[in-house]
């Protein structure tokens, strides 16, 4: 049998040191054949000698519509006061659908060379946009569609109930191909009504939610409990999703506990950010500042479905990033001060399978039939991988090759 394209010699994720390497074998877009050596050719092979295959990484929280505004604004000078959002809403009436479009495009490609294969933005609109922003992020989907899947989640970054104008702009998002709908209620006047109403919007177009909740420096009044009570009047267990919920890492251990059952039992995901909630976090002290980061190990000890991402890349919001959740997943380690072997591996399971679990992705994996999103990364395992940051070498979408990055070779004199 002649294949596509064969990979060889690679080590599959969750497997043991003592297991064999594997040959995997694309045929029309799918993997084929999964076995230690197979006996066949094919018009493309790549030699893994022991490295790392899996899956293409998900990103289930990015800005593709104000990611690399540097050009446009710049950070604070100082720690206080920290004012990103009212930085970015002042210069959104001179941004065009063109802009974001270029803008948003470098972005994805960053994302694609780091691996990426699958992805769920976030992209506002309220009046003073309309639908230029998600016009211009709509426009790179079928163009990238060669390397990337997107998504667009719609959301109401300024406000919802207290901004004239926006809900119609959502709606109109919604009819038009967002397949997602979010919400920030902590810049709403009304918390609760903004999170009802994005229930109603989820329940009319039959789409999943994704919402920025429970940023925050007290653990009191957590907007996460009336998201899980509407997840399950409504039957939307496996379909809702939270981000940063910052709140939980101002909470004790045995609160948290309580939490993180209410979401498991509820089938509300969560997303860390931890580039963005460490970089604005902490804002209200001056010393011992504390880093804002949930442990999301914990949660997923717990049965909740999380997942690690990028949120803000080079932008007021997160002034660094490159599309790279290895290294956000890594970053991520050292700010919950977890790095035992068992820890490493949760860690990956939130860039790959539970990041894909998050979207809904039934596809996902290295399994025979399944789609040849495939990455090769230049390290032996996962563990290793991101304790070493370790760089994609290969990708390819549907069995298409989409990355080539040439490994780092040491040339020792003599």
């Amino acid at each position: 049998m002649a294949f596509d394209l064969i990979l060889r010699e690679m080590r599959l994720p969750h497997s043991a040191a003592s297991d064999p390497l594997m040959d995997i074998g694309v045929q029309a877009g799918r993997i084929a054949a999964i076995a230690p050596r197979l006996q066949a050719e094919a018009a493309e092979t790549v030699h893994g000698q022991g490295r790392l295959v899996c899956a293409g990484f998900v990103e289930t929280h990015i800005h593709l519509d104000k990611s690399c505004l540097f050009n446009r604004c710049a950070c604070e000078t100082t720690r206080f006061p920290h004012l990103a959002m009212e930085r970015v809403s002042a210069i959104k009436p001179e941004i065009t659908v063109e802009e974001v479009t270029a803008r948003a495009g470098r972005t994805l490609e960053m994302c694609v060379l780091h691996g990426c294969t699958r992805m769920r933005t976030h992209v506002e609109v309220d009046p003073r946009i309309g639908l230029r922003f998600f016009e211009g992020v709509k426009a790179l989907i079928d163009a990238y569609a060669w390397a990337i899947d997107v998504e667009i989640c719609v959301m109401p970054q300024e406000g919802l109930t207290n901004n004239p104008g926006t809900d119609e702009l959502m709606v109109a998002a919604l009819r038009n191909g967002a397949r997602v709908v979010g919400a920030a209620p902590n810049y709403d006047s009304d918390r609760a009504a903004q999170i009802r109403r994005v229930f109603e919007m989820a329940r009319e177009f039959d789409v999943d939610i994704d919402m920025h909740l429970d940023s925050g420096t007290s653990g009191e009044d957590l907007d996460t409990l009336l998201v899980c009570d509407l997840t399950e009047k409504y039957g939307w267990g496996g379909r809702v999703a939270i981000g940063h919920v910052t709140k939980l890492s101002t909470m004790k251990p045995a609160e948290v506990d309580k939490v993180a059952k209410r979401l498991a039992d509820a089938g509300v995901a969560l997303t860390v950010l931890p580039a963005t909630d460490l970089y604005l976090g902490g804002r209200h002290r001056d010393a011992d500042v504390p880093r804002s980061v949930v442990d999301a190990n914990r949660l997923v000890a717990a049965g909740v479905v999380c997942s690690i991402s990028s949120n803000n890349i080079q932008n007021p919001f997160t002034p660094y990033g490159d599309g790279q959740l290895i290294r956000q997943a890594s970053h991520y380690g050292n700010i919950i001060q977890r790095g035992n072997a068992e820890d490493v591996r949760a860690m990956w399971s939130m860039i790959t399978d539970g990041s894909a679990r998050l979207m809904r992705q039934e596809d996902y994996g290295v399994r025979e039939g399944a789609p040849a999103d495939l990455v090769v990364v230049d390290a032996p395992d996962e563990v290793q991988a991101l304790r070493g940051i370790a760089p994609v070498l290969d990708a390819f979408k549907r069995g298409r090759r989409t990355v080539t990055r040439a490994p780092a070779v040491l040339h020792r004199p003599g």
